[in-house]
């Protein structure tokens, strides 16, 4: 039962704070944001020099950046991943992520190129049909250069000799995907 001299308690929501002033994030959310913009920086620090300098990032962070990658004691470089951190409070980190995910998308086309020039080979040398499969799906291969490749990476599988044909033939494989 409310007292008669206090007032009923008001509810206060989060979008709603006491006294009509803008909601401030709380401490953990300000610290988590803090963290990212630091693993940011962990990631720049990481970057090969050139891609950096793509970016084209303001000149106080670059060279933060850079002394971070000559300070080899663990403590200094912390404190120096640290200092990166507060710099990139002052940036917007919206077009940097955009860039370093850029950036990631390169390596994963790359490896996904590779497994299925991979599977081809394996599959070409396992399967005699494959190669009708192949040259239906790449209509630019030149048939006879693969049937030959497969043939030798064939008899080079059975026999137990080195590799090569088997490279011979993902080389050639990987030449007609990529030209695709």
């Amino acid at each position: 039962m409310p007292s008669k001299n206090r007032p009923p308690a008001r509810e206060v929501s989060p979008s709603d704070p006491v006294g009509g002033a803008p909601a401030r994030p709380s401490k953990t959310a300000r610290k988590h944001a803090m963290h990212d913009l630091q693993a940011l920086g962990v990631a720049l620090i990481a970057l090969e020099p050139r891609r950096l300098a793509e970016m084209e990032l303001p000149e106080r962070l670059a060279d933060a950046i850079a002394a971070a990658r000559r300070i080899t004691a663990h403590e200094g470089r912390r404190r120096q991943i640290q200092y990166v951190g507060r710099l990139m409070r002052e940036v917007d980190p919206a077009p940097i992520r955009e860039a370093l995910d850029r950036l990631e998308q390169v390596p994963r086309e790359q490896k996904a190129r590779f497994a299925a020039v991979e599977a081809w080979r394996t599959r070409l040398v396992d399967d005699p049909a494959a190669l009708d499969l192949f040259v239906a799906q790449y209509p630019d291969a030149d048939r006879a250069a693969l049937v030959r490749a497969v043939d030798l990476a064939r008899n080079a599988a059975g026999s137990g000799h080195a590799p090569r044909p088997g490279r011979e033939l993902f080389r050639l494989l990987r030449k007609v995907v990529d030209a695709a």
